[in-house]
């Protein structure tokens, strides 16, 4: 793929915990694939500050884009999404907010059973870590064991304000988007999703763990780059 300042490329978001490192085996294969990406690096401090980094590195890619959300990393794109860049929105088990909903509160999916994670975190005044054992075990179920264990060493804390944050524009009410449904989630129970895939234009499922981009980067770089491919198309 030649290379202009027109051409559409990927714009990743992640979700709690983790940092823009999380995407760095997919952007590996986007770019075997011809498709330029930006990693945002969220502050993770409220969703308003990582909405604001989101649309920051949109502005500073400057060419129209798919935007790429994982887990949080949802209520981010739902938010930014609405950007005069972006083309189509990708939910990666993420959370596809409606108005008024947060991470901790949607109504999408109410009354399923809780996942392990609440079991999993550790609150010490405003900031929220990951039991580093069990946290790893939910975030990489069915990744390798050294892959799960490095992963796991380069978590951070986020603030409990990100729990409660709820996005000032519903994006995906105007731009399409793509949500896959991750069947085998022990973070996002998989019924919650589907309820939050039910909002999104087109919903695939792919029998994997909550975080594909570290066991599955080669699928998530074929569904972004073929994303991406249609935003060309359309123009």
């Amino acid at each position: 793929m030649e290379h202009t300042p027109t051409n559409p490329g990927a714009v990743l978001v992640h979700g709690l915990w983790h940092g823009a490192w999380c995407w760095d085996a997919v952007r590996a294969a986007l770019a075997e694939r011809g498709v330029d990406s930006v990693a945002v690096d969220l502050p993770l401090t409220d969703l308003t500050a990582d909405t604001r980094a989101t649309l920051d590195a949109l502005e500073s890619f400057g060419r129209p884009a798919v935007l790429v959300g994982h887990s949080y990393g949802g209520a981010v794109i739902t938010g930014a999404g609405a950007h005069p860049l972006v083309r189509e929105l990708v939910y990666l088990a993420a959370f596809q907010l409606d108005d008024g909903e947060s991470v901790s509160r949607t109504r999408a999916g109410e009354g399923l059973p809780d996942t392990g994670l609440g079991e999993a975190m550790r609150v010490s005044g405003d900031e929220v870590r990951l039991d580093p054992g069990l946290g790893s075990r939910l975030l990489y179920s069915d990744a390798p064991a050294d892959v799960a264990a490095a992963a796991g060493a380069r978590l951070r804390p986020v603030s409990r304000t990100v729990f409660r944050g709820v996005p000032e524009t519903i994006a995906w009410r105007t731009v399409p988007s793509t949500y896959v449904v991750c069947t085998a989630d022990e973070v996002v129970h998989p019924e919650r999703q589907r309820a939050m895939a039910a909002r999104a234009t087109r919903t695939l499922e792919w029998s994997s763990g909550h975080s594909p981009a570290a066991t599955r980067p080669e699928e998530v770089a074929a569904l972004v780059a073929e994303r991406v491919a249609a935003a060309g198309r359309a123009g």
